[in-house]
Order: C-alpha cells, then structure tokens, then sequence
C-alpha cells in the first residue's frame, strides 16, 4: 500500500492542480521506447491545470521515467511476473479505487487486460492505443490475439490508433464500432529535433567517427527481434561489397540496448566489419546523435507508428525503411527516403548506397523530410486531440 500513500501524498500536495482529473496510463514495463516516449511527451505537454497523471506498469519501472518533468507524476511497479495477470485482478481493483482515475488508459495488447478491473471498479472512461506490433505478430493476423482483443472489446470505451493500419485492425479485426475509434498519429517535438547547421552533421560524443570523413548511417531502437538490427549489418556487408569503395567512409551506428546487442555485435566480427560499425548502447542524447548522422534507417520486421523515424525526419534526415506499418505511409520512395521489402538485406544495402552516392539529393530528401513533419505530425497536434477525446468523454459524463 505504500505506492498508494505516496499518490495521496502527492495529489494533496500539488497546488493548483489536485482537483483535475487523474490520467492513469498502463503499460507493461516502462522502460525506453516509443509507447513509452508518447506517454513522456503528453504527460509532460498537457496543460498541468487540465490533468493529472500516474503510470502504472505491470512489471518495472526504470531510470527512463526521469523523462517526465512534472512533479506530481508517480509511477507505480506491479512486478508481475510471466504469465496472465488474473492473480493481480485484485490487487488493481484496489489501486484503482484508491486512485479514483477518471481515465484508466491502456497501451498495447500486454496492458489491455488491466481494462476489466478498471471497469469492476467504476473507473468511467477506459481508453486503449495499439501503438504496434511484435515479433510474435508481425502485421497483425495472429487469429488468438484478435479474439483477445475481442474479449476485451466490452470493457474498451474507446480506442485510439496511432496509425492508419493499426486503425483499419481496430475495425476490421478486432470489429470495433467506428464511433469508439479515433486516429491520432504519433508526433515529435520539432524544436527539440532539429536539423544540424547548414545541413553539416556534428560530431557525436564518443563516436569513432567524424562526419567530415565518414558517411554515417544511424539506427535508433530496442535491440530486439522485431527491430531486426543483424538485417542492417548484412545490408552493410552487402553495400560494400557491390561497391568496394565505399568502405572507406560508410560506417554503422546503431544506438540501443537489449538482447539483439551481443548478436548484432558477434555478427559484426565474423563480417569483418566491427571496426566500422559503432554500437554505444542506450543514450541519452537522441537529438545530438541524429543530428551526427547522414541517413537514417529502420530495418524492422514490424513497425506501428516510429517515433525514432518521425525523429529522423524532423532532423532532416533522408531514411531508407522497411515497408512496414505507417514507414510506408511516413516515407515517400525517393522524395524523403527509400522502402524496401523486410528481410531483404540486398534492397537495403543497395538503398543505402544510392542514398550516400548523391549527397545533394540526400539533403533535399531531408528538407522534404522535415516539412512534412512540422506539417502533419507536430507535438501541439498530437497534444491537443489527447485532450480532446479526454474533454469530450469528461463533458459526457457530466450531462
């Protein structure tokens, strides 16, 4: 109960804001990631006088929560170990009386079933995001996990899709009503994610490498089996290969933890190529290593809605992807970037030479990048529907 005492404690000791409703997001572990970094940015952008928040994970919380710059924000751990979380059904209905939420909000299939003991405690506005897939449902036609998805359905008020795929899955699979689903993309902070000066990328803190003399290409992400990171070293090998030449200034950074990591790197050696590849582990200086690079890639399985690639883009940076969730919907062949089939490291290398054998056309795709970005996913866009869909459903309650 101690987690329970500390919410109290901090909602009576915020001022100004301790009678707003409460915003609870659920997760499974919080951790680095994209769900997660959606959370951080409309935690720390919600106007402070409109909503309060917690965050539940099922599992662990970790340093990463240091991102959220509100006080008042508590974050709670289950540690709920393997398995369905039945056993703790209890334990949240509790919490959520305790807490009193006027939102309990979901994210991805892991946290869904929290929507039940949410509903059993009268928490009035229970909202779900699919925010992508895993590597044990590439694209969204694993038949047992739809009808999880379904049994659930009764318990969602509403869903949100943070993609126009993940959209159409809400609707045509899971065969939830078009009134209870909205579509709300996922958005970057242009300010933060800027282009370097004069298109010249800087030199990133502890890298091998100099972007004067090397041609840097950067992936961002988890290293795990979904992002598929061994895919961009054989494009590599690939790439130089078919073009020898290039070996004198192409170079790999991959920035990321996770069980991928030891692999990609024992790959790596048996290539020949980990002198020329740099894997720093997880950073927390983002924006500093886009703007360090000259091409950005996602060489994933699976994909919802990127927020790394939304940040490449808003960097300025030309991306080669994999055509996969909304990559095919952010990236336009030859005009901000190049796609290319998944599992395919001949298409990839060769996408990434061709983007490193015209540099001038690599700038103007990351110009083009950029201005799509700061038009159709600004973080005052994705900001401002949150707080809609949440305004309209608590105007409802209150009629």
């Amino acid at each position: 109960m101690a987690a329970l005492k500390s919410i109290e404690q901090t909602r009576a000791g915020t001022a100004g804001t301790r009678d707003a409703p409460l915003v609870l997001h659920v997760v499974y572990r919080f951790d680095t990631g994209g769900l997660e970094n959606g959370i951080v940015n409309l935690i720390n952008h919600l106007p402070a006088q409109a909503y309060r928040h917690a965050v539940l994970s099922l599992t662990e919380v970790t340093a990463f929560s240091r991102r959220v710059q509100r006080e008042d924000v508590e974050f709670i751990a289950l540690h709920k170990p393997p398995g369905h979380a039945f056993k703790l059904y209890p334990r949240m209905y509790r919490l959520f009386r305790q807490l009193r939420p006027a939102v309990v909000h979901t994210n991805n299939l892991a946290a869904l079933e929290c929507a039940l003991p949410a509903w059993a405690a009268g928490v009035p506005l229970r909202i779900h995001s699919e925010h992508g897939w895993d590597v044990s449902d590439l694209d969204g036609s694993n038949r047992r996990y739809q009808q999880v998805r379904r049994l659930y359905r009764p318990f969602v008020s509403h869903y949100i899709a943070v993609s126009a795929d993940l959209n159409r899955y809400l609707l045509d699979k899971v065969h939830v009503p078009p009134r209870r689903v909205s579509h709300i993309p996922n958005a970057v902070d242009t300010a933060r994610f800027h282009p370097a000066p004069d298109g010249r990328p800087g030199r990133i803190e502890g890298c091998p490498f100099t972007p004067d003399r090397h041609w840097l290409v950067g992936t961002v992400g988890r290293m795990q089996a979904v992002k598929d990171q061994p895919n961009l070293v054989r494009a590599f090998a690939h790439a130089l290969r078919q073009q020898p030449a290039l070996r004198e200034r192409m170079r790999v950074v991959m920035v990321g933890d996770g069980p991928l990591r030891a692999p990609t790197q024992a790959l790596l050696q048996e290539l020949g190529l980990a002198d020329l590849a740099w894997l720093p582990g997880e950073r927390s200086d983002v924006p500093e290593v886009m703007r360090g690079l000259h091409c950005f890639t996602l060489p994933s399985k699976a994909e919802g809605l990127s927020y790394t690639l939304l940040e490449a883009m808003s960097s300025a940076l030309p991306s080669v992807v994999t055509a996969v969730g909304a990559n095919v919907d952010l990236i336009h062949d030859g005009l901000t970037g190049a796609i290319v089939p998944t599992n395919d490291p001949q298409a990839l290398g060769d996408a990434l030479a061709r983007v490193a054998a015209d540099p001038a056309q690599a700038l103007r795709m990351g110009r083009t990048a950029r201005e799509r970005v700061c038009k159709d996913y600004s973080q005052e866009g994705m900001v401002g529907a949150y707080q809609r869909l949440y305004d309209r459903h608590q105007a409802a309650r209150s009629h």
